[in-house]
């Protein structure tokens, strides 16, 4: 089928910004230009006149790892401009394994998988053939794999155990993978060291994939977990990227050009918001008890002896843990409790959940982890949140990715899900004009298409692939805030994955012309 998509303005991070006509024929472009209508007659028009055709935006973050099948995530990310989603985040996610450590661990994260069985990443990736409106790719999850291989230990692997672990990444490679994930501040990843990791990623390096980190800290702590990520890449040549990179833009840029003067060129993501989002017991309790399990920790959680060892530490750590500090339960707000008996305090903080319940901030957020069996989550407002001009200053710095972190699961979620990118063409392009057009494609797109190895993504070009966003630059605006997390984002009303119309009038069509993506050939 041919569609030709007249009276538009092309907007391309390498070639900037130019009226054309875009013609699709099947899921490609096949001519950029003036009246092309008179020379091939199309079976569908569409007018774009005062429209901008940005190629489709590659969130390099998504927790979406079952919930791309679901409609109304495809509907807030279509909406928003997002074509095409990275999965597979912070070193844990369904393959390889049977998936059951995700669904434990990340379950109200990444939710829960209506059809991965243990068939492995050549069978996940399957999964999403057909079944969505958006391209799926997806990065190995190391910790994950070192679960997989090694369990609930915290030690080094032996020399067996690392061999298994990297003919695992060496078979999600060849399965379709673009890389690998860690999380370091996560279970098993925060057990795991430089050496280990290296060695996994010398096959990832050698078919050209990329190493996303989650770091070890973040914000004024960023500055070893980046050094970490450098030696990782200097000893095994892979392509280095960073995780929802927060911190001071002084301080990023200071670590950017640091790793650049080592001979590691990394690129980053982020997105445009000031408060984050994790897991509840990633701020209440101490990995070594995350690291038993969800229904060891809970166990334990219910005991009193261990409830009062672990305030008693916790009262130790709130003072050294950058983004606790004084007035921490003001700042930690419930985005889901997890269980129908705590529907009511999501969205309180859990100073304002303590007083609901009759409860110190502390046992209230225990209670809360208890109840749902570690499955509650956070948004989490950081003590020195940064402003539009510094996040502006953030994403005009080299090597810059939108990465939503987009979660949709739980009853106050946080907004970044339903309106990121959305956000950073609205807040930055429209309003305050930070970018221009192609600036922000680059950001949106066209970087994260070059690193991820989807290089026939990310541009508007003859022989590209036609994921393509229809978007009105005068009404381009989020609509999602804290209070009202799920608002669609308005300003654009139709787009194309490969090559097929899959939302119209602002609406989801019946084509699910999504699916899996894999590397292009390097």
């Amino acid at each position: 089928m041919t569609i030709l998509i007249s009276g538009g303005t092309v907007v391309d991070p390498f070639d900037g910004q130019f009226i054309a006509d875009v013609l699709v024929d099947g899921d490609r472009v096949v001519a950029i230009g003036r009246d092309l209508a008179s020379a091939r007659r199309p079976d569908q028009t569409l007018d774009a006149s005062g429209l901008l055709i940005m190629p489709g935006g590659i969130d390099a973050h998504s927790h979406t790892d079952a919930r791309i099948l679901d409609e109304d995530v495809q509907l807030a990310l279509l909406r928003s401009g997002v074509t095409t989603v990275i999965t597979g985040q912070d070193g844990v996610s369904f393959a390889p394994g049977d998936g059951r450590y995700a669904a434990d661990y990340f379950g109200s994260l990444n939710g829960a998988h209506p059809s991965y069985r243990g068939d492995g990443v050549a069978g996940l990736l399957r999964g999403y053939d057909g079944r969505t409106r958006l391209n799926v790719g997806y990065l190995l999850p190391a910790g994950t794999i070192r679960y997989e291989v090694m369990g609930r230990e915290s030690r080094r692997p032996s020399a067996d155990e690392l061999a298994t672990m990297i003919a695992m990444v060496e078979a999600g490679l060849t399965d379709g993978a673009l890389g690998l994930s860690s999380g370091l501040d996560y279970v098993p990843g925060t057990f795991a060291d430089v050496d280990e990791f290296a060695a996994l990623c010398a096959p990832v390096a050698a078919t050209g994939g990329v190493f996303v980190s989650h770091i070890r800290g973040y914000e004024e702590n960023a500055g070893p977990g980046v050094a970490e990520l450098v030696e990782i890449c200097r000893r095994s040549g892979v392509a280095g990227h960073v995780s929802h990179f927060h911190a001071r833009p002084e301080l990023i840029k200071e670590l950017l050009d640091r790793a650049s003067g080592s001979g590691v060129e990394l690129t980053w993501d982020a997105y445009p918001y000031f408060r984050g989002f994790t897991l509840l017991s990633m701020v209440l309790l101490p990995p070594e008890l995350i690291m038993l399990g969800n229904a060891e920790a809970t166990a334990r959680l219910r005991d009193p002896a261990e409830r009062e060892r672990l305030t008693q530490g916790f009262e130790q750590r709130v003072h050294t843990t950058e983004n606790l500090g004084d007035g921490w339960a003001d700042r930690v707000r419930i985005a889901d409790a997890g269980t129908p008996g705590g529907v009511d305090l999501d969205g309180l903080t859990l100073a304002e959940a303590g007083d609901r319940r009759g409860l110190d901030p502390l046992q209230l957020g225990y209670q809360v982890l208890a109840d749902s069996e570690l499955m509650a989550t956070t948004v989490m407002e950081i003590p020195k949140p940064r402003t539009d001009d510094q996040l502006a200053r953030q994403f005009a710095l080299p090597a810059a990715c939108s990465g939503s972190d987009g979660i949709f699961l739980g009853g106050s979620p946080h907004p970044r899900g339903f309106g990121c990118l959305a956000r950073m063409y609205g807040v930055f392009g429209r309003q305050r004009r930070d970018f221009d057009w192609p600036q922000l494609s680059m950001i949106g797109a066209g970087r994260a298409a070059s690193r991820f190895g989807l290089g026939d993504r990310g541009r508007v070009r003859v022989g590209g692939s036609a994921d393509l966003v229809l978007m009105d630059p005068e009404r381009i605006t989020d609509r999602a805030d804290y209070a009202h997390p799920r608002r669609l984002s308005e300003g654009i009303d139709r787009v194309l994955v490969r090559g097929r119309l899959v939302l119209d009038g602002g609406e989801l069509t019946d084509d699910l012309a999504g699916g899996s993506v894999r590397p292009s050939p390097r």
